[in-house]
């Protein structure tokens, strides 16, 4: 989910790094390895390890698209450069409803550690989800934003609850509890990756961060490589420690519940629903102000009339968030079906940035686009029934692109990539 600084003054190396690993790093982690655990087993690792890698692609390829597109309005704009208008304009309705439809899944990730804590079944968590939503929405119509240093200090309270919970319960861990090691079959890797793209889509939301750097060429690759060391080793032990502790246990909504319970007694569920609900209340503030700037973006101005307010479109997520979540207390649909949307729709998104890098970009970045556009593609292929919400959408806004592409030309933005006629003749004069 994006973050956005509130001043524009240049960054440091350290900031800049800590903005990308709070862009990474978000409340999916408190459900995710049990999810992936539960599809794939103890060979739910590789899923994370090849998302790891390919992390690193993406860490490569946006840092690099935002270095070359500075004024794109993020990866709506890259895909614009690259695919055209029409493409660039799904990719942002596309990757508005995976925000839309990732705050129920957040306020349910929050609601599944208190259940855990006070009792309660499916409909106990979808009420308390349910809850959590309308709170969020409630201080967001006040006005009240968290800013970037509250993300910030979420991420670092997380990254405090992980190392606490691997670190402690380390001890526990069992070499029984890694066999049998594929128990689903070596297709629910795949199945599982899918499922864990939920937890690495952000790296496009700091790209535009590029420019804030006083020297691009020396702090870039050194605040990419922190970050991506530090999510790398927060993702993987939570991975391991979740199948080697937890063993047959690790097919659960509430994994770090668990490792906290093993790491410091019976205070772990306590200590896990406590920063469980502040996470849960800092992400989704930050999912609802993220919805609002896309439609901004989105928006076509029409002259004479008002923009839509801001509580319109929040009660339009209030419903949706709350028809979600009363599908799942009904059990109508599950964790893992209602992750599998989001997941998808950021799968299409990526797939589409991917394409235009290959497009737009030179180099060796150019090269690093194309396996990560091939395995964002072999993603997708585990998506089932899923895809039909991207492609629906595709087509309600108007297709992918159709006719001839073109780059944007120089100084001109590329969010609005199709020149006039007279530009175009000035160009080429040129």
């Amino acid at each position: 989910m994006a973050m956005t600084s509130g001043n524009q003054q240049n960054l440091t190396t350290a900031r800049g790094a800590a903005l990308y690993i709070g862009a990474i790093l978000g409340p999916g982690l408190l459900l995710l390895p049990g999810l992936a655990a539960a599809q794939a087993g103890p060979a739910s690792i590789l899923a994370w390890l090849a998302l790891l890698g390919l992390s690193g692609l993406f860490a490569a390829v946006f840092a690099a698209l935002g270095r070359k597109i500075p004024s794109a309005g993020g990866v709506m704009g890259y895909v614009t450069a690259g695919l055209g208008p029409r493409a660039g304009r799904a990719t942002g309705w596309i990757f508005l409803a995976g925000v839309v439809g990732g705050a129920p899944i957040v306020c349910l990730i929050g609601a599944s550690y208190v259940t855990e804590l006070t009792g309660g079944g499916q409909l106990t968590r979808a009420g308390v989800a349910a809850a959590l939503l309308l709170i969020v929405i409630g201080l967001a119509a006040a006005g009240l934003r968290a800013s970037a240093c509250a993300q910030l200090v979420l991420v670092c309270l997380l990254t405090v609850v992980v190392v606490v919970a691997v670190a402690g319960s380390a001890t526990a861990a069992r070499a029984a509890n890694w066999t049998p090691f594929a128990p689903h079959g070596w297709l629910s890797v795949g199945s599982a990756a899918a499922t864990l793209m939920f937890s690495f889509a952000g790296w496009e939301a700091v790209a535009p961060l590029t420019t804030r750097f006083a020297d691009p060429a020396r702090q870039l690759p050194r605040a990419v490589a922190i970050a991506l060391a530090a999510t790398t080793a927060l993702y993987l032990g939570l991975a391991v420690a979740t199948i080697g502790v937890l063993g047959p246990r690790a097919a659960t909504d509430v994994p770090l519940a668990g490792l906290l319970s093993h790491a410091i007694g019976v205070a772990g569920p306590d200590v896990a629903a406590v920063a469980a609900i502040v996470l849960t209340l800092g992400a989704t503030n930050a999912y609802l102000n993220g919805a609002a700037a896309m439609v901004g973006q989105l928006a076509r101005p029409v002259p004479g009339r008002a923009a839509a307010p801001l509580h319109r479109l929040l009660a339009a997520i209030g419903v949706a968030g709350l028809l979600l979540i009363a599908a799942y207390g009904l059990r109508i649909v599950s964790t893992a079906a209602l992750v599998a949307v989001p997941s998808t729709l950021f799968l299409t998104v990526y797939l589409g940035a991917m394409t235009a890098a290959v497009r737009v970009l030179r180099g060796p970045v150019r090269l690093a686009a194309v396996p990560a556009a091939l395995a964002v593609a072999v993603m997708l292929g585990f998506c089932g029934w899923t895809l039909a919400l991207p492609a629906a959408i595709a087509l309600a806004v108007g297709g992918w692109g159709r006719g001839r592409v073109r780059e944007p030309l120089p100084g001109r933005s590329a969010a609005r990539c199709l020149p006039s006629p007279a530009e175009l003749v000035a160009h080429r004069a040129r």
